[in-house]
């Protein structure tokens, strides 16, 4: 299964480090029943690209606590058994506001050889992005100014790098 982890720069140096997304238990996105119910297409593509935004607006949120790290989001595809990434049934299209929508647990570590591409902003994007990470408190409490600022980060396509190229992201 393909799971998409959210992470930020720094966290992405530490993996880089340490040979592995981790510790476990991660959160990742991906295509699960909950998110093909939502999302109501057939297309593969179409619902992987669902869950790589739920994983960018996850990126999001580690940014929003983390002020001191680069203002990129950053999302790790990577590939691992089926049975590795648990979907919890109560976080799908049932969901009040919907914010479990394609999460995942993955219990252990997942080994960066197991990582199929990393997704990240580009540079071009990271005023939108600092500005979208200090107003994603007030968006979280209906101010509709502070959405719309949240809502212009996710205008900003993500990026698409080999793997090899982690150390000229990082550097």
């Amino acid at each position: 299964m393909r799971v998409y982890v959210p992470l930020t720069l720094s966290r992405l140096a530490e993996a880089h480090t340490a040979g592995e997304l981790g510790p476990g238990p991660l959160t990742a996105y991906a295509v699960t029943p909950g998110l093909r119910e939502w999302y109501v297409s057939d297309d593969i593509e179409e619902l992987e690209y669902a869950a790589l935004n739920r994983a960018a607006a996850a990126s999001l949120r580690l940014l929003a606590a983390d002020p001191g790290t680069g203002r990129r989001r950053v999302v790790v595809a990577a590939d691992v058994p089926d049975r590795e990434a648990v979907a919890d049934p109560d976080r799908g299209p049932g969901d009040p506001d919907g914010a479990g929508l394609g999460e995942v647990r993955i219990a252990s570590p997942v080994a960066l050889s197991k990582a199929a591409a990393v997704h990240v902003d580009s540079d071009e994007a990271e005023a939108d992005v600092a500005a979208a990470a200090a107003a994603l408190g007030a968006a979280d409490h209906g101010d509709d100014d502070a959405r719309f600022t949240v809502d212009g980060a996710e205008d900003h396509e993500l990026l698409w790098y080999g793997v090899q190229e982690i150390p000229g992201l990082i550097g």
